[in-house]
């Protein structure tokens, strides 16, 4: 995966120095929390504009989030109108999050690596057991591919505020 890593603009209250690049994470530890993440939190942006947030289980594999909704949910919709969305992860203490554009499905192989990350994390509330998802072709499988992230910790922000741009087509 083809990642660079440079300081965010932010606005100069921020008290970030543009410039400075001492600090700046690693793609690897975005990716890490990214991986062990329990939950990630979707925004989605409706027909109408309107934003929806909403949290998800998921599988961060092969550089990409895999994530479930069903086919008739608000998500889903709005994923059908407009397929740029963010994925943010719960902790505000060490932060990441990821922009770009989903695509639907996935294919054998990945889904199997996705599979196994969702029932090493979640087990399903009907029988107990590793949570699995269905086939590969069912609706409702969506992959969000990174076309920039941002991160940082809190407790050091002005230092380590990171933006990622991820190969050629990191614009949007």
């Amino acid at each position: 995966m083809d990642v660079t890593a440079t300081r965010p603009d932010f606005a100069p209250g921020y008290g970030i120095a543009t410039g400075d690049e001492s600090g700046l994470l690693d793609w690897s530890w975005a990716a890490e929390r990214l991986e062990a993440a329990r939950n990630y939190w979707i925004v989605t942006t409706r027909p109408d504009g309107r934003p929806h947030a909403a949290p998800v289980w998921g599988a961060w594999t092969g550089g990409a989030l895999y994530f479930g909704t069903d086919p008739d949910s608000v998500k889903a919709r709005s994923l059908a109108h407009q397929p740029w969305v963010v994925a943010h992860l719960e902790s505000g203490d060490e932060v990441v999050i990821v922009e770009g554009r989903i695509d639907q499905g996935v294919d054998p192989d990945t889904f199997e690596r996705v599979n196994d990350g969702y029932a090493a994390k979640y087990v399903d509330p009907d029988t107990g057991e590793p949570f699995r998802l269905g086939a590969p072709t069912a609706p409702g499988l969506w992959a969000l591919r990174p076309a920039v992230a941002f991160g940082w910790l809190e407790s050091d922000f002005v230092r380590t505020a990171t933006r990622w741009h991820f190969g050629p087509s990191s614009e949007g």
